[in-house]
């Protein structure tokens, strides 16, 4: 399976959420070989889309000369899209933002009803593509954070896509956590196996994950400084 990972954060190779990523790679690489590529977004050259919609008029050419022709090319040539990103008031961050708007040379300017909306046809051939969303946040639960990440996630992938949201992610770049954020990664790593192995993630072991490592509470005094 040829798997193309985006990471969404600013702080790249340091993101707190990639480190839940690359344990749901290890976990699908147990299950069978795979190959992976990284695009860190903050280091692509994308500039932002002007809704110009020359690209869905033309056979797909973007006005923009940029990193994202080999992008697309990327996109296509993968089985897998895996989107890791924190979440930035409570949508994707700005870098990785810019690479989605940037899809639009994929699809026609003519629509179609799917179910009960419409949806542009497209101009290559993407039905093969599966997607996994990776979501990490800075605040000790899931409830009223992930909401609109997870539902733009699904709108723009409403077919064949996974989500997984996980709080209190900066934990995952303190070694002195380790006591809770390593059985943690077990668990991702136990999804990612059986993601590969069967598309679908037990939905008990998914509540697990989307849990607080440790009581919201304490997390909260320690993040203000109060423990």
């Amino acid at each position: 399976m040829k798997i193309l990972v985006f990471n969404g954060s600013p702080k790249g190779e340091k993101s707190d959420t990639m480190h839940v990523t690359r344990a749901f790679l290890e976990g699908m690489a147990a299950a069978g070989e795979q190959q992976v590529k990284i695009i860190t977004a903050v280091e692509q050259h994308v500039e932002y889309c002007t809704g110009c919609f020359s690209c869905m008029h033309n056979g797909g050419t973007c006005i923009h000369d940029d990193d994202m022709r080999g992008i697309l090319e990327e996109i296509l040539k993968s089985d897998l899209l895996i989107f890791s990103f924190p979440l930035y008031c409570y949508g994707m961050p700005a870098p990785l933002k810019a690479i989605i708007d940037r899809i639009l040379p994929l699809s026609k300017m003519t629509m179609e009803k799917v179910g009960d909306r419409y949806e542009h046809v497209g101009q290559a051939d993407y039905s093969h593509l599966r997607y996994v969303m990776i979501s990490g946040c800075g605040f000790p639960n899931s409830r009223q954070n992930f909401e609109p990440a997870v539902a733009q996630f699904k709108l723009l992938f409403p077919c064949d896509h996974t989500i997984l949201t996980v709080p209190e992610s900066p934990m995952f770049n303190a070694p002195e956590a380790a006591v809770v954020t390593v059985p943690r990664l077990q668990q991702v790593k136990e999804a990612g196996r059986q993601y590969a192995k069967t598309g679908r993630i037990d939905p008990d072991l998914l509540s697990a994950i989307y849990s607080p490592m440790i009581p919201e509470a304490q997390y909260a005094a320690i993040v203000n400084g109060e423990a």
